[in-house]
């Protein structure tokens, strides 16, 4: 999800009982992007996405 949205997301996911609940942001906007751009951005945050998707807890 963009930045734009950070803080519609974090009500949402408090307003579903989940206020800690982990996303990543990339940098809005997105519609006008070409694929460079986006391939960038999605490389930028990637690391953080592995890390989220694989983390243990407990």
């Amino acid at each position: 999800m963009t930045d734009r949205f950070e803080k519609s997301a974090k009500i949402v996911s408090s307003l579903n009982g989940l206020p800690d609940y982990p996303f990543v942001m990339i940098p809005h906007p997105v519609a006008n992007n070409d694929d460079a751009m986006l391939r960038q951005k999605a490389a930028d945050v990637a690391p953080r996405i592995v890390e989220l998707l694989t983390r243990r807890e407990g």
